[in-house]
């Protein structure tokens, strides 16, 4: 699988992993990290300027729910172009949300994204979508981009995770 890493910048944190299978596991990996981590260090960044646990799990569920938009749109639509938004304006609203809501809203967003991507045909995957700054894509590259971007927010929270092992 040759992905491009101007459409995809996440494609190295795949290797050949199967982004089905990443995507698919993501929720009950993140719910044990959490678990691991404990609602006093979710809260600390790992280095200033950082998010803390708390605040990549809010990220992780904007983005679920801006992927069930683009991944939507796309079926629906011909030659759709993505919005983009800027992730650190978003986050400046992460105080809001607890541990507790933004993997509740993870977890059902993607169980319903993974519901879509399991009927989406063939032909389907190939549909093509515009990013304003990565260029053409196809519907499977979003899909690929998703698995990615998991692999390496999981990696974040398990660094943060290890920490609080070893404390």
């Amino acid at each position: 699988m040759l992905l491009s890493f101007t459409m995809n910048p996440y494609a190295s944190f795949l290797d050949d992993r199967d982004p089905f299978q990443v995507i698919a596991a993501t929720a009950k990996q993140l719910s044990s990290l959490m678990d691991t981590i404990g609602p006093q260090r979710a809260e600390q960044a790992p280095a200033p300027g950082k998010w803390s646990a708390r605040e990549i799990l809010c990220h992780l569920a904007d983005c679920e729910l801006v992927f069930a938009y683009r991944l939507r749109q796309t079926l629906a639509e011909n030659h759709h172009v993505i919005q983009p938004f800027d992730q650190d304006q978003w986050a400046r609203n992460y105080a809001a949300y607890t541990v507790s809501q933004a993997l509740a809203l993870f977890s059902a967003a993607r169980e319903w994204n993974l519901a879509l991507l399991r009927s989406v045909s063939p032909e389907a995957m190939e549909k093509q979508v515009t990013h304003p700054e990565r260029g053409t894509m196809t519907f499977r590259t979003m899909v690929e981009t998703m698995g990615g971007h998991d692999i390496n927010h999981l990696r974040q929270i398990e660094a943060i995770a290890g920490k609080s092992q070893a404390a």
